[in-house]
């Protein structure tokens, strides 16, 4: 019980800074991306990360199956 509310107290300190520091910043986060899109750059940002999602993913999978190979194995 007491780990349970030092959980909740940390997860909802954690949110409560989260706000706090929340700045308006539309403005800017438009203007950048409309700068990556004009030069082009943002093609390059999204084929990294669908690049690195890809990676996680096939590794996920085979890290699965020698989980599973192993648990059948023991059985």
């Amino acid at each position: 019980m007491k780990a349970l509310r030092y959980s909740l107290i940390l997860i909802s300190a954690l949110f409560y800074s989260t706000f706090c520091l929340a700045q308006n910043s539309t403005e800017v986060a438009t203007e950048q991306a409309t700068g990556m899109r004009a030069d082009g750059k943002i093609y390059v940002v999204i084929a990294i990360v669908l690049t690195i999602l890809f990676i996680l993913i096939a590794y996920l999978a085979i890290v699965d199956r020698k989980i599973s190979r192993l648990e059948k194995e023991n059985k």
